[in-house]
């Protein structure tokens, strides 16, 4: 009996000792691997990081911008099928282990020792902890942290936050390339173009099947084995019983499904928008916040406007380029003994030029081209593998001036077009060299509805809509005028369109500037030389009213920061961007008031606060609960006013005239109120046009990026104002005839237009509404203002060698 007493004692020693060792080594190890992981507070502050996306006006998704594209869900709102597949897919004592799972590490260990197979044993949890290590390298000392890290998240979250971790976190491949997807939100829309909510069985198993190893389970590659792992999840949840065996037959049955979504149906036409909005969130809140921080971004863009623009700026372009002539193929291949299906394919594409198409010529034979046709793209996406053919008969190469034979031979890479019911026949095209821009804006806010800043952005990336400096030409006269306007002349003041010789100082040459025909008309109302665009005109004028008080002018409206002084300046010698012009015209639009121009109406965090919002305006009345007989609620505008809206309507007054009688006569044919004025610069170098209706202000810039003449007889009339046309003919379409608002003040007086006297009572034709201030409107006897003096202050020839511009 003392021997077996003695013999449990030593038993029960060496236990000790062993198990004191055991707790020893243990806690060494747990000492070790507990270094460097992540402590309970940075678990539960643990924010994943999510795409940021950014919604036109209307709402459509214009572009998301991510590391790692996910969509996050609360785990309240996920659909019970997307549980219930993952659950039986990855781990389903889930809800009964602490993190780690012994069942499932016994069963793994059995599975690889009899079957060879190789099977993980980690649960959501260990799969989760992922996230927080360094590195995926498949190491013991990385699996014993990620054990450790799983009992903390265990001990920090509930389960079901673990399991929106999870299902928000997990890699799940990529269908459309660049896209790398994370968490099942994402993926759905990726994979099946649907919410997350509308997956069936069969599209949420596929899902499930996923993190396995996407590519071994990829749709289109691997089909057979992604079938088979589906099908095998499916009966998982039916043996677990989230779904009955008639549900799990009928889903078993169905194909895969996967039907990759077109993302960003405005993509094409609203590069340069979103390049814009992405780099104004980027230098707001820098890239961590941008590609991580999930922030919900809703842009001013106006898909329909933006497209119309785009269409106008683009037509614009071609005409002008198809005018100068055919310059020949882009590239040239050897189709001899080669598949041309394959030589089409190899060419560089620019995927936002639809409805342009890349093609080679196969051979030009009876008048005819036969054409392949590099096969349909969308978002960089090839839609259709069809070995597309077509025809380029004669009508498709007239505006180049030759024959078929002679513009194209066999091997030729070109540009083509379909002709709208030509039944396979194209249209030869040509990329323009000539580039150009165009913004259109709200007068009121400075939203910008439309910007395109060139012919394609896959192209070029340069913005010439806000990044190209350029000389407005007489775009910039409405600034001059604006000023004189505010400072005592009237639309019917006298200023003489006669030669001057401006002294440029000892050893510099005088400037003798002239108009844009090279004559002069002698006496004529202020009016009249913003109408015509009278150079002499203007520089009097400028003389007159003193460079520094211009200069402040173009300051308060924002055309330039510090514009010099000197009177070649007041003919838009200085330089600007398209941007900046229609936000000062959009000025002259409102009233006078000071306008931001924006991209951006609000920006959202992830938690849905708005953290950014363009309009401050205050809405005086809006926080009523409920409406009982009060006044409606008012918006009042406290911003700056720039200029005297009397002064403002008078310039519009005037700027209507030079689409009525002026310049800019092209645009008469839309019908309803506009004003706007042309702009040219020196050697014609630059054409312009800016203009507004009572509610929509728009700018159209053309010229070469390495600025040359675009021609003797190139003026913003002939080549930007069409452009303006195009656009506004259909943004004005369906919109009324409304007037432009007359500021109370205002006397609107009959005058004739020649000699801005106040007209008789039997004046009929050549007389017009002029508008007045209180006590400026002229007598019945009207006196012409004097002509202004030639002499030149000191110094202010410093810019003579600067060269006119009309």
């Amino acid at each position: 009996m003392r021997f077996i007493l003695r013999f449990f004692g030593i038993l029960f020693s060496a236990g000790t000792v062993l198990f004191l060792v055991a707790a020893v080594v243990g806690a060494f190890f747990y000492w070790k691997y507990s270094q460097d992981l992540p402590d309970h507070a940075a678990l539960a502050n643990y924010e994943p990081p999510v795409m940021t996306r950014v919604h036109a006006a209307d709402g459509s998704l214009l572009a998301e911008y991510a590391h790692e594209r996910r969509l996050y869900l609360p785990i309240q709102a996920m659909p019970k099928i997307i549980v219930a597949a993952f659950l039986s897919a990855e781990d389903k004592n889930f809800y009964k282990h602490g993190g780690i799972d012994p069942e499932g590490i016994v069963r793994a260990f059995v599975t690889n020792a009899s079957s060879g197979k190789k099977q993980g044993a980690s649960t959501i949890t260990q799969q989760v902890a992922k996230n927080f290590l360094l590195s995926a390298e498949q190491t013991y000392d990385r699996k014993i942290k990620e054990a450790l890290i799983a009992l903390r998240i265990e001990s920090t979250y509930s389960k079901d936050k673990i399991l929106e971790l999870y299902l928000n976190e997990i890699f799940l491949g990529t269908i459309v390339p660049g896209r790398n997807l994370h968490g099942v939100a994402a993926a759905a829309l990726d994979y099946f173009g649907k919410s997350v909510h509308e997956l069936t069985i069969n599209e949420a198993a596929y899902l499930a099947a996923l993190p396995k190893g996407p590519n071994n389970y990829h749709p289109y590659r691997r089909t057979q084995q992604a079938l088979a792992r589906r099908n095998e999840i499916i009966g998982l949840m039916a043996q677990n019983g989230y779904i009955t065996a008639q549900e799990a037959d009928e889903a078993k049955k169905r194909p895969l499904g996967v039907n990759p979504r077109v993302a960003f149906p405005n993509a094409a036409v609203s590069n340069y928008f979103t390049e814009e909005v992405r780099r104004e969130i980027a230098e707001r809140y820098g890239e961590t916040k941008l590609y991580e921080g999930g922030l919900s971004v809703r842009a001013t863009v106006d898909p329909k406007m933006q497209s119309w623009a785009r269409k106008a700026l683009v037509d614009g372009l071609v005409r002008y380029d198809q005018s100068h002539g055919w310059r020949g193929a882009t590239h040239k291949v050897d189709l001899t003994g080669r598949d041309w299906g394959l030589a089409v394919s190899e060419v560089p594409l620019l995927n936002d030029i639809a409805p342009w198409r890349v093609a080679v010529v196969l051979s030009t034979q009876g008048g005819n081209a036969q054409i392949g046709l590099q096969p349909k793209r969308e978002a960089g996406n090839v839609v259709s593998k069809d070995r597309e053919t077509g025809i380029i008969g004669p009508d498709g190469v007239k505006w180049t001036g030759r024959g078929v034979a002679s513009a194209l031979s066999p091997g030729d890479i070109v540009y083509v077009e379909a002709i709208e019911g030509g039944q396979g026949r194209f249209r030869l095209r040509q990329k323009p060299e000539i580039s150009g821009a165009i913004v259109a804006m709200e007068p009121y806010t400075g939203r910008v509805y439309a910007m395109v800043g060139g012919f394609s952005y896959d192209d070029s990336e340069f913005n010439r809509a806000t990044q190209a400096m350029r000389q407005p030409g007489s775009s910039f006269k409405p600034i001059v005028y604006s000023a004189a306007l505010d400072n005592g002349y009237t639309p019917s003041s006298i200023v003489q369109d006669s030669p001057i010789t401006i002294e440029a100082g000892p050893g510099q040459e005088a400037w003798t500037p002239s108009n844009y025909d090279g004559k002069s008309g002698g006496p004529h109302t202020l009016r009249y030389g913003i109408e015509h665009s009278k150079n002499l005109m203007t520089v009097r004028l400028a003389k007159d009213i003193g460079m520094p008080l211009i200069a402040e002018y173009a300051r308060r409206f924002g055309v330039y920061d510090d514009l010099l002084p000197v009177l070649p300046m007041s003919l838009g010698a200085g330089e600007t961007t398209v941007m900046r012009m229609v936000t000062a015209y959009s000025m002259l639009a409102n009233g006078g008031r000071r306008i931001r121009p924006t991209l951006i109406d609000r920006i959202q965090d992830r938690t849905g606060e708005t953290i950014y919002k363009h309009d401050n305006r205050k809405c005086v009345g809006c926080e009523a609960e409920k409406w009982s007989g009060q006044d409606e609620p008012k918006l009042v505008d406290e911003s700056e006013q720039v200029l005297d809206p009397l002064t403002a309507y008078q310039m519009v007054s005037i700027m209507e005239g030079v689409v009525q009688r002026g310049t800019a006569t092209i645009l008469k044919q839309i019908g309803k109120p506009l004003a706007g004025k042309t702009g040219t610069t020196n050697d014609a170098k630059d054409a312009w046009f800016v203009g507004f209706s009572p509610d929509l202000a728009v700018g159209v810039y053309l010229g070469f990026d390495k600025p040359r003449s675009l021609g003797d007889r190139a003026t913003g009339g002939g080549l930007a104002a069409p452009i303006a046309l195009d656009f506004l003919k259909v943004a004005l379409k369906d919109k009324p005839p409304t007037p432009f608002r007359v500021p109370p003040g205002i006397k609107l007086i009959r005058v004739a237009a020649g000699s801005g006297a106040r007209a008789g009572g039997g004046d009929g034709a050549g007389t017009i509404l002029e508008a007045f201030k209180p006590g400026t409107a002229p007598p019945d006897a009207y006196v012409a203002r004097p002509d202004a003096p030639t002499a030149v202050p000191d110094g202010a020839g410093a810019a003579a060698q600067t060269g006119g511009v009309y």
